[in-house]
């Protein structure tokens, strides 16, 4: 591994953190913030931009990524940009003890919105908008970012790339992945602008409008307030996020092409197809569920709940508008499957990802008609192209890991909770990026009450399912560290 190549592009990333961070302490100067709040904020900046200068002095080289310098990176980049992202929280006495910082940091950057603060309204704004900021570098991801601008530097993007975007394919809209890189951010900023005015519009004030819009297209769920979406009980407010929030768990390279006025996209893609037919599916059970067992009095009110919450967890938002702890027990049921189904590849949402669910049952429908027709030969397609078979094998493993995870993480939280749906349904919020989860973990409740070891559990299903699994865990090879 080319350690130089691997700390010089990671100083570069401290450096881009620092500007986020003074860019808070300014903003919170503005708006009148305590001084702790501002220190806090520029000490962060001032710790990261000092470490990120001497270690770009220190491994100045020209040099090609490797597959394996490109894991490497991405690993170490997000445990350092969750380490310099909890110092905000940490030096200004919002979150006293360091792993809670932590965990508040990942939970950021991995666009989970899992938090462990309370009475955000008190929340100094510089503050609020830096929780909100993480949302916006990690959705997208910082280091597809530093893919546009490494040929300036000397240095491959493409095996950072592939290291770095989530999901089982790809997307190049251009011939260079560093254009790739650029136009996906593009979309992404695109969205974000375009939510906040609409926000501003529908009510919000301009803060709450544009740190709203970070938390929602980047799948994120951090709020400004305490009873996150539900605390302005607007309808128009509710609806504008439902879209964005569905837009946010769609492929993203699909988004550019409709922008380019390929419309058709959206319907000739198989994965999005599932995604849209999925997520209808859930909003109507939910809906009646919730109707017939007389939850709401209405079926309106039914409606206004229920598809928000399964928009919400189903692209891994986690905005709340609703206690569905005391919904009735297949709703619940039907959330938890939301929260390990996430939503499209080349999206910012989390978990295991449409496609592989598709894949998953067309191998199933494959295996019955076999059953049947033993000496018969059926293609699995996807976007009507077949799907080699070593495609398929991987997707499968992927998913039987991610259940094994999901599995031996619940196990182990269940030393550090109160009962097996707290367990169950944390795991599955923090693998999947979601955020709140049930019970203890529940949408009128938060994470603060986990003891360290819990958060710490937690902070690492954040890193492994933001990073989907394969990234961290080959780092726990002897021989990825062998030359």
């Amino acid at each position: 591994m080319n350690f130089k190549a691997v700390f010089h592009l990671l100083s570069l990333v401290l450096v881009f953190m620092s500007g986020f961070l003074l860019f808070s302490a300014g903003l919170g100067w503005a708006y009148g913030d305590g001084p702790e709040a501002v220190r806090g904020l520029l000490y962060s900046a001032a710790v990261g931009f000092t470490v990120g200068i001497l270690l770009f002095l220190f491994t100045r080289c020209k040099a090609e990524l490797s597959r394996r310098d490109g894991f490497a990176i991405v690993v170490l980049g997000w445990l350092i940009t969750s380490l310099i992202g909890a110092l905000p929280y940490y030096f200004s006495g919002i979150i006293p003890d360091f792993i809670g910082a932590l965990f508040e940091s990942m939970s950021g950057f991995t666009t989970t919105g899992a938090s462990v603060m309370t009475d955000l309204e008190s929340v100094p704004r510089g503050i609020l908008f830096w929780r909100s900021l993480t949302h916006l570098i990690g959705g997208m991801g910082v280091l597809v970012l530093c893919v546009a601008i490494l040929p300036f530097l000397g240095m491959g993007g493409m095996q950072l790339y592939r290291a770095e975007m989530a999901g089982p394919s790809k997307d190049r809209l251009a011939p260079r992945i560093a254009t790739t890189a650029k136009l996906l951010w593009g979309v992404y900023i695109l969205l974000i602008l375009l939510e906040s005015v609409l926000l501003r519009v529908a009510g919000m004030d301009w803060f709450d409008a544009v740190c709203h819009s970070m938390a929602t297209v980047a799948s994120g769920g951090f709020s400004t307030r305490t009873d996150s979406i539900a605390a302005f009980n607007s309808r128009s407010i509710e609806a504008i996020i439902m879209v964005f929030m569905f837009l946010a768990g769609v492929n993203f390279a699909l988004h550019y092409r409709v922008l380019l006025g390929e419309v058709k996209s959206y319907f000739k893609n198989t994965e999005c197809r599932f995604y849209m037919g999925w997520m209808l599916l859930c909003v109507f059970v939910v809906t009646f569920l919730l109707f017939f067992s007389e939850t709401y009095d209405s079926f309106g009110a039914s409606f206004r709940y229920g598809c928000f919450q399964v928009l919400s967890i189903g692209s891994t938002t986690g905005f709340v508008t609703a206690d569905f702890d005391l919904w009735p027990k297949a709703c619940i049921l039907l959330l938890l499957l939301l929260m390990l189904f996430g939503a499209c590849a080349g999206s910012t949402s989390g978990a295991v990802k449409n496609i592989r669910v598709v894949v998953i049952f067309k191998k199933i429908k494959r295996e019955i008609k076999l059953f049947m027709q033993p000496q018969a030969v059926f293609r699995i397609k996807v976007n009507d192209e077949p799907l080699e078979q070593d495609v398929i094998s991987n997707i499968t493993a992927f998913v039987i890991a991610y259940m094994l995870v999901f599995i031996l993480g619940s196990l182990v939280l269940t030393f550090f909770s109160p009962d097996i749906l707290t367990s169950c349904s944390a795991v599955a919020a923090t693998l999947g990026g979601v955020g709140p989860g049930m019970s203890m973990a529940g949408p009128m409740e938060n994470y603060a009450a986990f003891s360290g070891a819990g958060k710490a559990v937690l902070i690492i299903c954040m890193l492994l399912g933001r990073l989907e699994l394969y990234s961290v865990l080959v780092l726990l090879l002897p021989s990825f560290w062998k030359k």
